[in-house]
């Protein structure tokens, strides 16, 4: 199994190497990245090239590891059990597997997604490392061992809220997707848009990481943000000329609410034009 990247995702050669390494060293793999850099997108698209199946967990803040093994639900056996429900024997019945039995019990390599596991409690990484190291876990309701069919290709993603255990990042293949430079981006976003002009394409790059580069922005705009910007200024008919106007009252980008995500971003920027005109008319 060999991942090459797919048609409608730009996968670099570094990303594709440390995928591949993972997969041949049958260990999970952690990929950081800013959000936005295609991190979870990342483990569907190899789903889709390897022709497996995609298990996913979204991981909240209150997402305890036990979740992704099974749960018991003594209360409703309790409850039965005052009622004379005969379900009560058959002690599966009060058992709902997780998404790691889920992966366990399914053929062919699935691919089981931890997605954004630094939104969970520190320990939660921890409470996980045998059971994706010997792909197995003991049920001691039932008494029995489930282990996985097939080895999954675990993919686990986190946007480096928290920092991950030693003991569980050394059973790991670590990748850290950079964010992409201009060729790069622009191999993705023609992917999206194929017949975008290459002269709105110029101007809207430079605006897009002439924005990434301002000192002291807050929250730098994403991939999928300028995916979203291109889309709104095709929609709206906005050209390149536009785009390239010098106007000091205009240095907010149009339709800048997909680029700028708080107000002290949107505040940085409107005192940048009020700086920009003030010395526009002292110049004149």
């Amino acid at each position: 199994m060999k991942f090459e990247g797919t048609k409608s995702y730009i996968a670099t050669e570094d990303l594709k190497v440390a995928v591949n390494a993972a997969i041949t060293l049958e260990r999970p793999i952690i990929v950081k990245g800013e959000p936005g850099t295609g991190k979870t997108m990342l483990a569907h698209e190899v789903a889709n090239a390897l022709g497996s199946k995609i298990i996913t967990w979204h991981i909240k803040s209150t997402t305890k590891a036990q979740q992704g093994l099974y749960e018991y639900d003594a209360v409703s056996r309790l409850r039965d059990s005052q009622l004379g429900d005969k379900k009560i024997n058959d002690i599966s019945n009060y058992i709902s597997k997780g998404k790691l039995w889920e992966a366990f019990e399914s053929s062919g390599r699935p691919i089981l997604l931890i997605d954004e596991i630094d939104k969970a409690d520190i320990e939660f990484p921890n409470d996980l490392l045998l059971e994706l190291d010997k792909m197995e876990f003991f049920v001691y309701e039932t008494g029995e061992t489930i282990k996985a069919k097939d080895r999954p290709i675990v993919i686990i993603t986190s946007n480096n809220e928290k920092e991950l255990p030693d003991a569980f990042l050394r059973r790991c293949f670590f990748h850290y997707i950079k964010f992409p430079d201009v060729e790069t981006m622009k191999q993705i976003v023609q992917v999206h848009f194929p017949d975008l002009k290459k002269d709105l394409i110029r101007e809207a790059f430079k605006i897009f990481y002439d924005i990434r580069d301002v000192p002291g922005i807050k929250k730098k705009p994403s991939t999928s943000e300028l995916i979203d910007w291109l889309k709104l200024l095709m929609t709206d008919d906005v050209d390149a000329k536009t785009l390239k106007e010098k106007d000091p009252n205009k240095l907010i980008p149009p339709l800048h609410g997909a680029l700028l995500k708080n107000e002290q971003d949107v505040h940085l920027f409107e005192r940048l034009a009020f700086i920009s005109r003030r010395e526009n008319d002292n110049s004149e």
